[in-house]
């Protein structure tokens, strides 16, 4: 079990998370050290902005000592510098009643803005402006006086309390992740999760195997279940199984539970032979054939999707493909924090510029594959108070175990993306945005994503860094049929891996109208409780079929090949 500080902790780590986090090389390779330098020229070759920043900066170091003794004697006082009463680093009272952690924190939190002031002054051009903003705040996290054990009031008491020992505990934790986890704090303790058992544990067979993937049939849990099968078409930059993550936590299980038909693909983590692999691949030799397997075991004539992230690109992918052929296969759709338009991509777009793209495509084709182990920590590094230098404080400063927490377990289990398929999706989606503009190609096709006629049920969560709502939702005026668009609470994976709770809910239009904009929808949509789940699966019954005795697992064509949750996701 993990005490409700840490349940917290991981939650909002939970909420920032991404299987995209590892497509993205480190910031040296994005050019965000060159960047800060470009700005910091720029910004001194006119040096009445930064003299001005340092003028107010000399006067508010001044003010510190004496405001911070008049707050000890208990008067109001107006601080130099505004004090963020939501900014969790310094939730300990004595940052506001000590008179020296107060004036620390002053003194800390007007560097930040003289520095922030001096390199928000120059004149480059956007991209390298928020470049070098994010390297800026990076340096400034790194410095942050609750990152040192004298400087953290919270630590020196627990230190005092267990006579030291927090701090043999911290060093030792230290020393450890030093040597063993790449000088990295870990988030989250592991040992009590097994793949299998705790995590991926919806009972199920393997009923297909080929070089790329394997497809998961799920014992039915109902008397009867609905005519049309549900596909599961996960992202392979991580494993499948956040789609089944744990019991009472996993859509999987939810959707056995109401009566699908659940079927899941579990993609092979690819080695360095495998570097040729392309996005034709992974279209035919994924959900395609998965379709073709699925409708010889139930015989089914049509069979909705459900994609997450990257699989949710390729769900529409696979839904405009096919009916562009005049395969009428694929039923309703449903997209999970999916990207279709890149446009606007939000926080990686710091990393998807073409000359950085450039750079990573080149240094990845030497290797084959795109190293998930390596790759872990970019995306931390964009939420380095939460993802990182909280761990440093709660580890190595106050020598606390990571918590236990489910979605951290499956984020680290890291995957490795091939060469060929990585370089092609950076460059056709991110830097061209092909896929939107209706000029993508894949398996001799020109995808046209209005060709999609199904019914689309869209979720995107508030707190998404990695695919913003507003790009999501540009997904409704790309597909041609109707479109149910919901917003829920939560970041990129808590917002998916949401089963009912008290504190669950979510924002949707009763009519499912689908304005134009983001902003006119956000104006008229309404507030609901509960979750997402629930609404889907009043959503997708509609169309769902009628009631049925449940298909065998596997066919005479496809027999059993083993258990759930398969080889594939031990690789």
């Amino acid at each position: 079990m993990v005490d409700e500080s840490s349940r917290d902790v991981a939650e909002r780590a939970a909420g920032v998370l991404a299987p995209e986090s590892d497509l993205f090389e480190d910031l040296d390779s994005a050019g965000f050290g060159e960047a800060l330098t470009t700005a910091l020229q720029s910004s001194l070759a006119d040096p009445t902005a930064p003299a001005r920043a340092t003028l107010q900066w000399w006067t508010d170091l001044a003010r510190i000592p004496m405001v911070a003794t008049t707050a000890w004697f208990g008067r109001e006082i107006e601080t130099p510098v505004p004090v963020d009463p939501k900014d969790r680093r310094f939730a300990d009272p004595a940052w506001s009643t000590n008179p020296w952690f107060f004036g620390v924190r002053l003194a800390y939190l007007s560097t930040c803005r003289y520095a922030q002031e001096v390199v928000g002054a120059a004149s480059v051009e956007a991209d390298v402006a928020q470049k070098a903003e994010l390297a800026l705040n990076l340096a400034l996290d790194a410095l942050a006086p609750t990152n040192f054990l004298p400087l953290n009031p919270a630590a020196l008491k627990r230190a005092f309390d267990t006579a030291g020992a927090s701090v043999v505990k911290g060093t030792m934790t230290l020393l450890d992740d030093l040597v063993n986890n790449n000088g990295r704090p870990r988030q989250v303790d592991t040992s009590g999760f097994e793949v299998g058992r705790n995590l991926a544990a919806t009972p199920g067979k393997v009923v297909f195997r080929n070089e790329l993937m394997e497809l998961i049939q799920y014992a039915p849990q109902t008397e009867q279940v609905h005519a049309r099968p549900l596909l599961c078409s996960p992202p392979w930059i991580n494993k499948y199984y956040v789609m089944d993550l744990a019991p009472g936590r996993s859509f999987v299980e939810w959707a056995v539970q109401h009566g699908r038909t659940v079927f899941a693909i579990s993609y092979l983590n690819p080695s360095k032979d495998m570097g040729g692999t392309t996005m034709d691949d992974y279209l035919v030799n994924g959900p395609q054939t998965a379709l073709d397997v699925i409708q010889e075991i139930t015989g089914a004539e049509t069979i909705d999707i459900v994609g997450l992230c990257l699989g949710g690109a390729m769900t529409a992918i696979t839904a405009a493909y096919l009916t562009q052929g005049n395969d009428s296969r694929v039923g309703t759709l449903t997209l999970l924090n999916t990207m279709l338009d890149y446009a606007d991509p939000g926080v990686l777009g710091n990393f998807t510029d073409e000359r950085t793209v450039e750079k990573l495509i080149k240094k990845i084709a030497k290797a084959g594959t795109l190293e998930g182990t390596s790759m872990a920590g970019t995306f931390d590094i964009l939420r380095a108070n939460d993802l990182i230098f909280n761990y440093v404080v709660s580890n190595w400063l106050m020598g606390q175990d990571p918590p236990s927490f489910d979605i951290l377990a499956w984020n680290g289990d890291s995957t490795r993306m091939p060469a060929a398929m990585h370089a092609f999706y950076l460059r056709n989606f991110y830097v061209r945005n092909k896929l939107a503009a209706g000029t993508l190609e894949i398996a001799g096709r020109t995808i046209d994503l209005s060709a999609i006629k199904s019914p689309t049920y869209i979720v995107s969560a508030i707190n998404d860094h990695i695919v913003p709502w507003e790009s999501a939702y540009k997904t409704t005026s790309l597909v041609s049929g109707p479109v149910r668009f919901v917003l829920s609470s939560g970041g990129h994976i808590a917002g998916i891996v949401n089963p009912p709770s008290p504190k669950a809910w979510f924002l949707a239009q009763d009519d499912d109208s689908a304005p134009r904009s983001a902003e006119t929808w956000r104006e008229t949509a309404q507030r609901k409780a509960g979750t997402w789940w629930e609404d889907w699966t009043r959503w997708s019954t509609e169309t769902a079929g009628d009631l049925i005795d449940p298909p065998q697992l596997g066919s005479d064509r496809y027999p059993v090949l083993g258990d759930a949750p398969g080889r594939y996701v031990y690789t």
